[in-house]
């Protein structure tokens, strides 16, 4: 037992991610309306409530708006830091399945592509996990929050024509929710066909009776009890690194 706790002592643990990762919630007390000025990193996150729990400093690399394109790009950049051993932690997939909502009020009879197709998606989250292993890293995948889809929707069409999304959405808000849940599978598979460590945090969202009261009122960020509840389905789930 010892020995196995002095090991976890010498191994580093890193995250990259987009803002859930981050911890990004809004902020409240911020006078701005637009842009991530209304948002702020809450310090009860997720990460940083299980690095309290056990006790090592996690280095989180996370961004607002990070796509799996530039999460691969982030990890390239910092991988001089990581050593045979450490633990890396993912959490992809938010940003890569949401759209160009302006683009869509032009052309709502269109079709449109998400910001990262779901190939190119698999396809580089595939590589990532390579490239973490290729140097004798732990990899570990968590899935994705789930979304609310109808404040999700009056959020993006702040500003801009709701009619012409609904358009897009042929009248059901909840196509953002699956469209959503196909990127979430598609983590899923993923990690089963890399025979990767999976953490999945979904399920303790959809066990939840009233889901609106874990998010955001943008629908796509947990709040901070959101988070407490990705910190308690990781801990449920023996925790991103064992202490045993």
């Amino acid at each position: 037992m010892q020995l196995e706790k002095s090991r976890l002592t010498m191994k580093k643990i890193f995250a990259f991610g987009d803002s859930v990762m981050k911890g990004v919630v809004t902020d409240t007390e911020s006078k701005q309306t637009k842009g991530a000025g209304m948002y702020k990193v809450s310090d009860l996150n997720f990460i940083n409530l299980y690095s309290r729990k056990i006790g090592t400093p996690i280095l989180n690399f996370a961004k607002f708006g990070s796509t799996i394109k530039d999460g691969l790009k982030c990890v390239e950049l910092h991988l001089h830091q990581i050593s045979q051993g450490d633990i890396v932690v993912l959490e992809f997939g938010g940003n890569d399945s949401d759209f160009d909502w302006r683009s869509i009020c032009e052309c709502p009879d269109v079709f449109h592509t998400s910001k990262v197709d779901v190939d190119t998606f698999r396809n580089l989250y595939c590589k990532m996990i390579d490239t973490i292993r290729g140097i004798g890293a732990t990899p570990v995948v968590l899935s994705l929050p789930e979304i609310v889809p109808s404040m999700f929707v009056e959020h993006v069409s702040r500003g801009l024509d709701k009619s012409k999304i609904l358009e897009f959405m042929n009248g059901d808000v909840n196509f953002i929710g699956k469209w959503h849940e196909h990127y979430n599978l598609s983590v899923f598979k993923i990690a089963a066909e890399k025979m990767v460590r999976f953490i999945d945090i979904s399920s303790a969202f959809l066990k939840q009776q009233n889901l609106s009261e874990y998010f955001c009122p943008d629908g796509m960020h947990p709040n901070e009890k959101g988070h407490e509840l990705i910190y308690e389905a990781i801990m449920n789930d023996a925790g991103i690194v064992s202490l045993e």
